[in-house]
Formats: structure tokens, C-alpha cells, sequence
């Protein structure tokens, strides 16, 4: 015989993994509204070879990209020097 199982509703409590447990309404965003997209434009620019060595160095240190390393600290340095313009 197959037991009915009723359909649960927010606020209902429900026995868990780790004991009694309220059933709660998903908040979380779905994966579209994770993907941030910037508004960029693409430049060329000449830099010193020990200001890219310094960044290439320290991205493979962090695991991450030296160009995003370069936006980043440009992108902060604008904010912050907008900040004190005001």
C-alpha cells in the first residue's frame, strides 16, 4: 500500500536531516540574475614590462586573470577619486 504524501507549504515544519526543520520559500535568485555583465570598452594601452610582471605574478598567485586584476584596481582608483571630487 502506498502512503499518501501530503504537499508541504511554507512555514510547515518537516523532519530533516539534521532534525525538525521549517520549510521555507526559496530565496535564492535564479543562475540568470548571478551573471553580472559590465559595461566595457576595449582599449590598448602600453604599460612598464615590471607593472605587467608584478600583476602577471601575483594573478597566477591568486588564481585569477591579470587583466581583471588591472580593471579592478583602475575601477577602484575611479571610485574613489570620484568620491573625493564630490
Amino acid at each position: 500500500m502506498k502512503k499518501k504524501i501530503r504537499k508541504l507549504k511554507y512555514g510547515d515544519i518537516v523532519e530533516g536531516t539534521f532534525g525538525k526543520m521549517k520549510y521555507v520559500k526559496d530565496f535564492l535568485p535564479p543562475p540568470e540574475q548571478l551573471v553580472f555583465k559590465e559595461l566595457t570598452t576595449k582599449v590598448t594601452i602600453s604599460l612598464q614590462k615590471d607593472s605587467i610582471d608584478f600583476f602577471k605574478k601575483e594573478a597566477k598567485r591568486l588564481d585569477t586573470s591579470y587583466q581583471r586584476m588591472i580593471r579592478n584596481l583602475l575601477q577602484e582608483y575611479t571610485t574613489r577619486m570620484s568620491q573625493l571630487k564630490k
